[in-house]
């Protein structure tokens, strides 16, 4: 089965060009430039000396004619306006079209809200040209629009898709996304055989593929922007190619950071020891569900073991968002996030949920101790005597043993904890 080129060489390269069959759905949100893509596709099938269908139901012949620009024969084009009389509402600034328009094949369709009266217009067509043809369905939203629900839209589509498969030809389906349901695109997609998304962030344009049957490169399936020069030329840039993300060693750190074995974390996410081995040796992956429940025992979030290295990251620089990913201790209310062990040195971040109590010691036994009060007020009770701590005010412990802390305040408080 050969390849048909898209018109764009960047995207052929993407998705591996198109096949005799394909039913491209694109997903488009406003301010895209969707209409060059259909321009590049048009111009290549002239280029490729074949036939286009181009069935309008959101622009008028003149629009869509203009968009165009140079059409080579008339017998290589057909437009079905279903504009005119749909959108246009028979508006006599779109019948003046009709009195002197170019030498080329536009047929109006008198009465496109008639489902049944366009497709027998539509297959006539069909059996009047050869083999090959392209079609351009510029609107799935212009025809819910036209014919009242997504439910008449979804049944011409599911006629219309599998029987442009089996004619052997390549079709492409205008969607705009926010105007339909999760479903009615879930169900498109199902039935489709590419689905593409063009899509805006910060003034960036971006396209992926959520579909591409028959094709074994994944590289389409991820955000690759694409820019528009002065001559309407789309140059889409390929993302660079990143190494596989190490999970399992990263899980692996976490746990023993807590000093969990392997078993203790097997069984409070109900996996076995040996499932956790593979996993921390990157001979596995977890599932999403298998993921999150590790991420729950190891007290982290997702992003913390996910996260990657950037260039900027520096040894010595030991931001907020890391330090709240080390979760070394938590119970009770009580929460201890470890900032750095080295050596004979260590230093945690100690949290006390409001209204706390603890009655045990949550500081090493030996050598000395540096506590510093960041936030809120204290209680604490060494050798029978109670003392309030407020922020700014410090601990220092050589042989002491604290045998009651207490948060007494509506307000977490933080503590600064420096063993040595």
């Amino acid at each position: 089965m050969g390849k048909i080129p898209v018109g764009i060489a960047n995207l052929d390269n993407l998705i591996d060009s198109l096949y005799a069959g394909d039913n491209v759905v694109w997903e488009v949100e406003a301010g895209t430039s969707s209409e060059l893509f259909l321009h590049h596709f048009i111009m290549q099938s002239f280029a490729d000396n074949q036939n286009v269908i181009y069935i309008s139901f959101n622009k008028s012949p003149q629009s869509v004619l203009q968009q165009i620009g140079n059409i080579p024969s008339q017998e290589h084009f057909r437009l079905l306006d279903c504009f005119t009389s749909g959108k246009g509402k028979n508006d006599r600034a779109f019948i003046k079209f009709y009195e002197n328009y170019p030498d080329i094949s536009v047929i109006k369709i008198d009465e496109p809200a008639n489902i049944a009266n366009f497709t027998t217009i539509l297959k006539s067509i069909e059996d009047s040209l050869p083999a090959g043809r392209r079609y351009i369905f510029d609107s799935l939203t212009g025809m819910q629009d036209l014919w009242g629900d997504e439910n008449s839209t979804y049944k011409f589509f599911t006629y219309m898709c599998p029987r442009l498969y089996d004619l052997g030809t390549v079709a492409y389906w205008i969607l705009e996304k926010e105007a339909h349901s999760q479903a009615f695109k879930a169900n498109l997609r199902h039935i489709t055989q590419v689905v593409l998304d063009l899509y805006k962030r910060k003034d960036k344009l971006y396209i992926k593929a959520l579909k591409l049957d028959g094709r074994s490169n994944r590289e389409a399936f991820k955000p690759h922007p694409y820019e528009i020069d002065s001559n309407k030329k789309i140059i889409i840039t390929p993302t660079k190619k990143e190494p596989p993300f190490d999970i399992g060693t990263k899980i692996k750190e976490l746990r023993t950071s807590i000093g969990m074995s392997q078993k203790e974390l097997a069984d409070k996410v109900y996996l076995t020891p040996s499932f956790i081995s593979q996993l921390e040796s990157n001979q596995i992956s977890p599932s999403l569900n298998s993921f999150m429940q590790i991420c729950n025992a190891l007290g982290v979030t997702p992003g913390a073991i996910l996260e990657e290295k950037s260039l900027d990251d520096v040894q010595w620089l030991i931001k907020k968002e890391k330090i709240f990913s080390n979760l070394s201790l938590n119970e009770n209310g009580l929460k201890g996030y470890r900032i750095v062990r080295n050596g004979n040195m260590s230093g945690t971040l100690v949290v006390l949920e409001p209204y706390t109590k603890i009655e045990r010691r949550f500081i090493p036994e030996e050598g000395k101790t540096l506590i510093y009060v960041l936030k809120g007020d204290v209680s604490v009770v060494i050798d029978n005597k109670e003392k309030t701590l407020r922020p700014g005010d410090s601990l220092y412990l050589k042989e002491e043993i604290p045998s009651l802390w207490k948060n007494e305040g509506g307000d977490k408080a933080e503590l600064l904890l420096l063993c040595s």
